[in-house]
């Protein structure tokens, strides 16, 4: 009876155990650059929400569903170019990508309100694809609740050879190793 008691509650724990990821896969994160660099931290900032508070409704589906302006400090020497990754961990079906942009120029400390979706910007920065399989921004929409919406942005010490309208994960991989700096801002938003 003992045998049988603690085999039932090592079968328990484990059931619980497997639980507790939620069923949702982890946002994959970039790996930095390698062990001899030093990652230092850019410092991420919109003037149109603070960091951790409410996206205004402009910046989402329910609004113009263009892109909010964003800052950023000054990257390290050497850096080359620069990536954007917006996600939303909160949605029910995964991570769900919002916005893709890669090889903005090393001397940009910023973007306007309403960046256009243009696979291949004036700057030779480059559109990936969002979740919804387009280039450029789409807004926070989420069916329901409070969702948190990350910007992340990497300064690298190479120009990333990716075509316009690559995924976050083929973004993610052609960093692997170059990443000299980062910063993130997150945002809300209730529906």
């Amino acid at each position: 009876m003992r045998k049988w008691t603690h085999a039932l509650l090592v079968l328990c724990l484990a059931g619980l155990l497997a639980g507790c990821g939620g069923g949702r896969p982890a946002t994959p994160q970039p790996t930095p650059a390698p062990a001899d660099k030093t990652v230092a931290a850019l410092t991420l900032t919109s003037p149109a929400f603070e960091a951790g508070g409410a996206i205004p409704r402009k910046y989402t589906c329910d609004g113009d569903d263009i892109s909010p302006p964003l800052e950023w400090s000054a990257p390290p020497q050497g850096t080359q170019s620069l990536a954007l990754i917006m996600d939303d961990p909160d949605a029910p079906a995964g991570v769900w990508d919002h916005w893709v942009l890669y090889n903005l120029p090393a001397d940009a400390r910023g973007l306007p309100e309403g960046v256009a979706p243009d696979a291949v910007r004036a700057d030779g920065s480059r559109h990936g694809r969002n979740s919804w399989g387009r280039f450029g921004y789409g807004g926070p929409c989420p069916p329901s609740g409070t969702h948190r919406y990350f910007f992340r942005l990497y300064a690298l010490d190479t120009t990333l050879d990716l075509a316009a309208g690559a995924n976050k994960a083929q973004l993610l991989a052609a960093m692997a190793g170059h990443i000299v700096a980062q910063g993130e801002l997150m945002g809300t938003y209730r529906r």
